[in-house]
Protein backbone atom coordinates (compact mmCIF):
# COMPACT_ATOMS: atom_id res chain seq x y z
CA UNK A 1 0.00 0.00 0.00
CA UNK A 2 3.08 2.31 -0.06
CA UNK A 3 2.44 4.69 -2.96
CA UNK A 4 4.08 7.96 -3.98
CA UNK A 5 1.26 9.01 -6.30
CA UNK A 6 -2.43 8.06 -6.40
CA UNK A 7 -4.77 8.64 -9.31
CA UNK A 8 -8.37 8.99 -8.15
CA UNK A 9 -11.19 8.67 -10.66
CA UNK A 10 -14.21 10.29 -8.99
CA UNK A 11 -17.87 9.74 -9.73
CA UNK A 12 -21.22 10.12 -8.03
CA UNK A 13 -21.02 7.06 -5.78
CA UNK A 14 -18.18 4.73 -6.85
CA UNK A 15 -14.57 5.97 -6.91
CA UNK A 16 -11.49 4.17 -8.25
CA UNK A 17 -7.99 4.65 -6.79
CA UNK A 18 -4.77 3.68 -8.58
CA UNK A 19 -1.58 3.83 -6.52
CA UNK A 20 1.89 3.84 -8.06
CA UNK A 21 5.40 4.02 -6.66
CA UNK A 22 8.16 6.44 -7.66
CA UNK A 23 8.97 4.32 -10.73
CA UNK A 24 5.37 4.32 -11.95
CA UNK A 25 4.75 0.67 -11.05
CA UNK A 26 1.23 -0.11 -9.87
CA UNK A 27 1.10 -0.74 -6.13
CA UNK A 28 -2.62 -1.14 -5.61
CA UNK A 29 -6.02 -0.73 -7.27
CA UNK A 30 -8.96 -0.04 -5.02
CA UNK A 31 -12.65 0.62 -5.60
CA UNK A 32 -14.10 2.96 -2.98
CA UNK A 33 -17.54 4.12 -2.00
CA UNK A 34 -18.28 7.78 -1.44
CA UNK A 35 -18.34 7.37 2.34
CA UNK A 36 -14.98 5.53 2.35
CA UNK A 37 -12.84 8.27 0.78
CA UNK A 38 -11.89 10.19 3.92
CA UNK A 39 -11.12 7.07 5.98
CA UNK A 40 -9.08 5.50 3.17
CA UNK A 41 -6.77 8.48 2.65
CA UNK A 42 -6.46 9.08 6.40
CA UNK A 43 -4.77 5.66 6.75
CA UNK A 44 -2.18 6.40 4.04
CA UNK A 45 1.12 8.20 4.45
CA UNK A 46 1.14 11.68 2.89
CA UNK A 47 1.59 11.40 -0.87
CA UNK A 48 0.56 13.07 -4.10
CA UNK A 49 -3.10 12.58 -5.06
CA UNK A 50 -4.21 13.47 -8.58
CA UNK A 51 -7.80 14.00 -9.71
CA UNK A 52 -9.30 14.82 -13.07
CA UNK A 53 -10.70 18.38 -13.02
CA UNK A 54 -14.50 18.23 -13.13
CA UNK A 55 -17.55 19.56 -11.31
CA UNK A 56 -16.91 18.01 -7.88
CA UNK A 57 -13.12 17.71 -8.14
CA UNK A 58 -12.48 20.96 -6.24
CA UNK A 59 -14.58 19.76 -3.31
CA UNK A 60 -12.77 16.44 -3.06
CA UNK A 61 -9.41 18.17 -3.52
CA UNK A 62 -10.13 20.31 -0.47
CA UNK A 63 -11.28 17.28 1.56
CA UNK A 64 -8.17 15.22 0.76
CA UNK A 65 -5.86 18.22 1.23
CA UNK A 66 -7.14 18.70 4.78
CA UNK A 67 -6.15 15.11 5.55
CA UNK A 68 -2.53 15.97 4.69
CA UNK A 69 -1.99 14.91 1.09
CA UNK A 70 -0.68 17.02 -1.80
CA UNK A 71 -3.57 17.23 -4.26
CA UNK A 72 -3.36 18.21 -7.93
CA UNK A 73 -6.03 18.57 -10.61
CA UNK A 74 -5.24 17.73 -14.24
CA UNK A 75 -7.34 18.80 -17.26
CA UNK A 76 -9.62 16.10 -18.71
CA UNK A 77 -8.28 16.54 -22.25
CA UNK A 78 -4.80 15.77 -20.95
CA UNK A 79 -5.97 12.54 -19.31
CA UNK A 80 -7.82 11.39 -22.42
CA UNK A 81 -4.62 10.92 -24.41
CA UNK A 82 -3.32 8.41 -21.82
CA UNK A 83 -6.42 6.18 -21.80
CA UNK A 84 -5.69 2.85 -23.48
CA UNK A 85 -7.60 2.45 -26.70
CA UNK A 86 -10.52 0.05 -26.39
CA UNK A 87 -10.14 -0.28 -22.61
CA UNK A 88 -12.39 2.36 -21.10
CA UNK A 89 -13.29 1.70 -17.45
CA UNK A 90 -12.75 3.30 -14.06
CA UNK A 91 -9.51 1.43 -13.34
CA UNK A 92 -8.03 2.45 -16.69
CA UNK A 93 -9.10 6.05 -16.13
CA UNK A 94 -7.43 6.15 -12.70
CA UNK A 95 -4.19 4.78 -14.19
CA UNK A 96 -4.37 7.35 -17.00
CA UNK A 97 -4.72 10.14 -14.43
CA UNK A 98 -1.47 8.97 -12.80
CA UNK A 99 0.38 8.90 -16.12
CA UNK A 100 -0.94 12.31 -17.16
CA UNK A 101 0.18 13.84 -13.86
CA UNK A 102 3.74 12.54 -14.25
CA UNK A 103 4.15 13.95 -17.77
CA UNK A 104 6.37 17.07 -17.68
CA UNK A 105 4.14 19.08 -20.03
CA UNK A 106 0.98 18.65 -17.96
CA UNK A 107 -0.33 21.90 -16.47
CA UNK A 108 -2.43 21.53 -13.35
CA UNK A 109 -5.71 23.30 -12.60
CA UNK A 110 -5.58 25.45 -9.43
CA UNK A 111 -7.93 24.28 -6.69
CA UNK A 112 -10.77 26.73 -6.08
CA UNK A 113 -11.83 27.76 -2.61
CA UNK A 114 -15.38 27.56 -1.32
CA UNK A 115 -15.66 31.35 -1.65
CA UNK A 116 -14.65 31.24 -5.31
CA UNK A 117 -17.11 28.45 -6.04
CA UNK A 118 -19.81 30.40 -4.26
CA UNK A 119 -19.25 33.41 -6.54
CA UNK A 120 -19.20 31.13 -9.57
CA UNK A 121 -22.56 29.71 -8.50
CA UNK A 122 -24.01 33.23 -8.85
CA UNK A 123 -22.61 33.50 -12.36
CA UNK A 124 -23.76 30.04 -13.47
CA UNK A 125 -27.26 30.70 -12.11
CA UNK A 126 -27.37 34.07 -13.88
CA UNK A 127 -26.22 32.49 -17.16
CA UNK A 128 -28.98 29.89 -16.94
CA UNK A 129 -31.64 32.51 -16.20
CA UNK A 130 -30.44 34.68 -19.09
CA UNK A 131 -30.92 31.71 -21.43
CA UNK A 132 -34.40 31.14 -20.04
CA UNK A 133 -35.17 34.84 -20.44
CA UNK A 134 -34.19 34.69 -24.11
CA UNK A 135 -36.26 31.56 -24.64
CA UNK A 136 -39.33 33.13 -23.04
CA UNK A 137 -38.94 36.31 -25.07
CA UNK A 138 -38.62 34.37 -28.32
CA UNK A 139 -41.59 32.15 -27.43
CA UNK A 140 -43.77 35.18 -26.69
CA UNK A 141 -42.79 36.90 -29.94
CA UNK A 142 -43.38 33.72 -31.94
CA UNK A 143 -46.81 33.23 -30.38
CA UNK A 144 -47.80 36.82 -31.14
CA UNK A 145 -46.51 36.65 -34.72
CA UNK A 146 -48.82 33.70 -35.41
CA UNK A 147 -51.69 36.13 -34.88
CA UNK A 148 -50.12 38.97 -36.88
CA UNK A 149 -48.70 40.94 -33.95
CA UNK A 150 -45.04 42.00 -33.90
CA UNK A 151 -42.85 44.37 -31.90
CA UNK A 152 -39.41 45.93 -32.50
CA UNK A 153 -36.32 44.05 -31.35
CA UNK A 154 -35.24 44.46 -27.74
CA UNK A 155 -36.63 43.30 -24.43
CA UNK A 156 -37.87 46.80 -23.61
CA UNK A 157 -40.54 46.40 -26.31
CA UNK A 158 -42.13 43.29 -24.76
CA UNK A 159 -44.54 45.31 -22.55
CA UNK A 160 -45.64 47.10 -25.72
CA UNK A 161 -46.30 43.74 -27.37
CA UNK A 162 -48.30 42.56 -24.35
CA UNK A 163 -50.40 45.74 -24.48
CA UNK A 164 -51.28 44.96 -28.10
CA UNK A 165 -52.28 41.43 -27.15
CA UNK A 166 -54.45 42.52 -24.22
CA UNK A 167 -56.26 45.27 -26.14
CA UNK A 168 -56.89 43.23 -29.29
CA UNK A 169 -60.52 42.15 -29.49
CA UNK A 170 -59.93 39.59 -32.26
CA UNK A 171 -57.57 37.32 -30.33
CA UNK A 172 -58.86 34.16 -28.64
CA UNK A 173 -58.96 34.16 -24.86
CA UNK A 174 -56.77 31.04 -24.77
CA UNK A 175 -54.03 32.82 -26.71
CA UNK A 176 -54.15 35.81 -24.35
CA UNK A 177 -53.91 33.48 -21.36
CA UNK A 178 -50.86 31.70 -22.82
CA UNK A 179 -49.15 35.00 -23.62
CA UNK A 180 -49.81 36.31 -20.12
CA UNK A 181 -48.28 33.19 -18.54
CA UNK A 182 -45.16 33.57 -20.68
CA UNK A 183 -44.85 37.27 -19.87
CA UNK A 184 -45.33 36.76 -16.12
CA UNK A 185 -42.67 34.04 -16.14
CA UNK A 186 -40.42 36.35 -18.13
CA UNK A 187 -40.79 39.15 -15.56
CA UNK A 188 -40.02 36.79 -12.66
CA UNK A 189 -36.86 35.60 -14.40
CA UNK A 190 -35.85 39.20 -15.13
CA UNK A 191 -36.28 40.11 -11.46
CA UNK A 192 -34.13 37.15 -10.40
CA UNK A 193 -31.42 38.22 -12.85
CA UNK A 194 -31.47 41.75 -11.45
CA UNK A 195 -31.11 40.40 -7.91
CA UNK A 196 -28.11 38.26 -8.88
CA UNK A 197 -26.46 41.13 -10.74
CA UNK A 198 -26.75 43.38 -7.70
CA UNK A 199 -24.87 40.78 -5.63
CA UNK A 200 -22.23 40.26 -8.33
CA UNK A 201 -21.61 44.00 -8.70
CA UNK A 202 -21.29 44.41 -4.94
CA UNK A 203 -18.71 41.62 -4.77
CA UNK A 204 -16.81 43.06 -7.72
CA UNK A 205 -16.58 46.49 -6.10
CA UNK A 206 -15.27 44.96 -2.87
CA UNK A 207 -12.56 42.90 -4.61
CA UNK A 208 -9.25 44.60 -5.39
CA UNK A 209 -8.45 42.51 -8.50
CA UNK A 210 -11.95 42.99 -9.89
CA UNK A 211 -11.62 46.76 -9.48
CA UNK A 212 -8.37 46.63 -11.46
CA UNK A 213 -10.05 44.79 -14.31
CA UNK A 214 -12.97 47.21 -14.41
CA UNK A 215 -10.55 49.96 -15.49
CA UNK A 216 -10.25 48.19 -18.87
CA UNK A 217 -12.67 49.55 -21.52
CA UNK A 218 -15.26 46.87 -22.27
CA UNK A 219 -14.84 45.01 -18.95
CA UNK A 220 -17.68 45.53 -16.50
CA UNK A 221 -18.29 44.21 -12.97
CA UNK A 222 -19.87 40.95 -14.15
CA UNK A 223 -16.94 40.09 -16.42
CA UNK A 224 -14.39 41.16 -13.80
CA UNK A 225 -16.07 39.17 -11.03
CA UNK A 226 -16.27 36.03 -13.20
CA UNK A 227 -12.60 36.23 -14.18
CA UNK A 228 -11.39 36.73 -10.60
CA UNK A 229 -13.51 33.82 -9.37
CA UNK A 230 -12.49 31.51 -12.24
CA UNK A 231 -8.76 32.23 -12.28
CA UNK A 232 -7.50 31.02 -8.93
CA UNK A 233 -3.84 31.71 -9.77
CA UNK A 234 -2.87 33.93 -12.70
CA UNK A 235 0.71 32.73 -12.22
CA UNK A 236 -0.27 29.35 -13.64
CA UNK A 237 -0.27 31.01 -17.07
CA UNK A 238 3.27 31.60 -18.33
CA UNK A 239 2.31 34.52 -20.56
CA UNK A 240 -0.61 36.59 -21.79
CA UNK A 241 -0.84 34.41 -24.88
CA UNK A 242 -1.26 31.30 -22.72
CA UNK A 243 -4.16 33.01 -20.93
CA UNK A 244 -5.80 34.00 -24.23
CA UNK A 245 -5.32 30.44 -25.49
CA UNK A 246 -6.98 29.09 -22.32
CA UNK A 247 -10.01 31.23 -23.16
CA UNK A 248 -10.08 29.90 -26.73
CA UNK A 249 -9.34 33.28 -28.34
CA UNK A 250 -6.34 32.23 -30.42
CA UNK A 251 -6.47 30.65 -33.92
CA UNK A 252 -6.18 26.91 -34.36
CA UNK A 253 -2.92 25.86 -36.04
CA UNK A 254 -2.52 23.31 -38.84
CA UNK A 255 1.16 23.92 -39.55
CA UNK A 256 3.69 21.53 -41.06
CA UNK A 257 6.85 21.62 -43.12
CA UNK A 258 7.63 25.16 -42.09
CA UNK A 259 4.30 26.43 -43.46
CA UNK A 260 2.07 28.16 -40.92
CA UNK A 261 -1.64 27.65 -41.42
CA UNK A 262 -3.97 29.40 -39.01
CA UNK A 263 -7.65 28.51 -38.80
CA UNK A 264 -10.58 29.70 -36.73
CA UNK A 265 -10.36 30.40 -33.01
CA UNK A 266 -10.25 27.25 -30.92
CA UNK A 267 -13.22 28.10 -28.67
CA UNK A 268 -11.73 25.95 -25.92
CA UNK A 269 -11.51 26.83 -22.25
CA UNK A 270 -13.98 28.91 -20.28
CA UNK A 271 -16.97 29.65 -22.50
CA UNK A 272 -18.59 32.13 -20.11
CA UNK A 273 -15.56 34.40 -19.89
CA UNK A 274 -15.00 34.22 -23.65
CA UNK A 275 -18.62 35.18 -24.32
CA UNK A 276 -18.49 38.16 -21.97
CA UNK A 277 -15.20 39.39 -23.46
CA UNK A 278 -16.60 39.15 -26.98
CA UNK A 279 -19.73 41.05 -25.90
CA UNK A 280 -17.59 43.73 -24.29
CA UNK A 281 -15.44 43.96 -27.43
CA UNK A 282 -18.58 44.29 -29.56
CA UNK A 283 -19.69 47.25 -27.48
CA UNK A 284 -16.27 48.88 -27.86
CA UNK A 285 -16.44 48.53 -31.65
CA UNK A 286 -19.25 51.10 -31.77
CA UNK A 287 -17.17 53.66 -29.86
CA UNK A 288 -13.75 52.89 -31.32
CA UNK A 289 -13.42 56.35 -32.86
CA UNK A 290 -13.90 57.86 -29.37
CA UNK A 291 -11.35 55.55 -27.72
CA UNK A 292 -8.52 58.04 -27.26
CA UNK A 293 -5.54 55.67 -27.10
CA UNK A 294 -3.21 53.55 -29.19
CA UNK A 295 -5.62 50.64 -28.78
CA UNK A 296 -8.43 52.76 -30.22
CA UNK A 297 -6.29 53.69 -33.22
CA UNK A 298 -5.32 50.03 -33.71
CA UNK A 299 -8.99 49.02 -33.62
CA UNK A 300 -10.03 51.67 -36.15
CA UNK A 301 -7.28 50.58 -38.54
CA UNK A 302 -8.23 46.93 -38.08
CA UNK A 303 -11.90 47.58 -38.87
CA UNK A 304 -10.87 49.43 -42.03
CA UNK A 305 -9.26 46.31 -43.52
CA UNK A 306 -10.99 43.38 -41.79
CA UNK A 307 -14.61 42.27 -41.15
CA UNK A 308 -16.18 43.61 -37.95
CA UNK A 309 -16.63 40.16 -36.40
CA UNK A 310 -12.96 39.38 -36.90
CA UNK A 311 -12.08 42.73 -35.31
CA UNK A 312 -14.34 41.88 -32.37
CA UNK A 313 -12.52 38.62 -31.64
CA UNK A 314 -9.14 40.30 -32.11
CA UNK A 315 -10.09 42.96 -29.57
CA UNK A 316 -11.34 40.28 -27.16
CA UNK A 317 -7.95 38.59 -27.50
CA UNK A 318 -6.19 41.89 -26.72
CA UNK A 319 -8.48 42.42 -23.71
CA UNK A 320 -7.56 38.95 -22.40
CA UNK A 321 -3.86 39.80 -22.66
CA UNK A 322 -4.40 43.09 -20.85
CA UNK A 323 -6.27 41.23 -18.10
CA UNK A 324 -3.32 38.87 -17.64
CA UNK A 325 -0.93 41.81 -17.42
CA UNK A 326 -3.01 43.68 -14.83
CA UNK A 327 -3.51 40.63 -12.61
CA UNK A 328 0.15 39.62 -12.86
CA UNK A 329 1.58 43.07 -12.16
CA UNK A 330 -1.14 44.27 -9.77
CA UNK A 331 -1.72 47.43 -11.79
CA UNK A 332 -4.63 49.33 -13.31
CA UNK A 333 -5.24 49.98 -17.01
CA UNK A 334 -3.47 53.08 -18.31
CA UNK A 335 -4.18 53.93 -21.98
CA UNK A 336 -1.00 54.37 -23.98
CA UNK A 337 -0.68 56.96 -26.75
CA UNK A 338 -3.37 59.05 -28.38
CA UNK A 339 -5.40 57.74 -31.28
CA UNK A 340 -6.01 59.64 -34.49
CA UNK A 341 -9.71 60.38 -34.86
CA UNK A 342 -11.35 58.45 -37.69
CA UNK A 343 -12.14 60.52 -40.73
Amino acid sequence: MKASIIGLDIAKSVFQAHGADANGKCVFKRKLGRSEISAFFAKLDPCEVVLEACGSAHYWARVISRIGHDVRLVPPDRVKSFVKKGKKNDAVDAAAICMAATHPDTMCVPIKSEEQQGVLSLHSTRALLVKQQTMLSNALRALASEFGLIAPLGTRHLPELMAKIETSADLPATMKQSAMLLFEHYEKVAQSIDTLEVQIRARAKSDEDARRLMTIPGVGPITASLIVASVADIGSFASARHFAAWLGLVPRQHSTGGKTRLGRITKTGNRQIRTLLVLGATAMLHRAHKWDSAAGQWLCELMARRPRRLATVALANKMARIIWALLSRKEIYRPAGVSVSAG
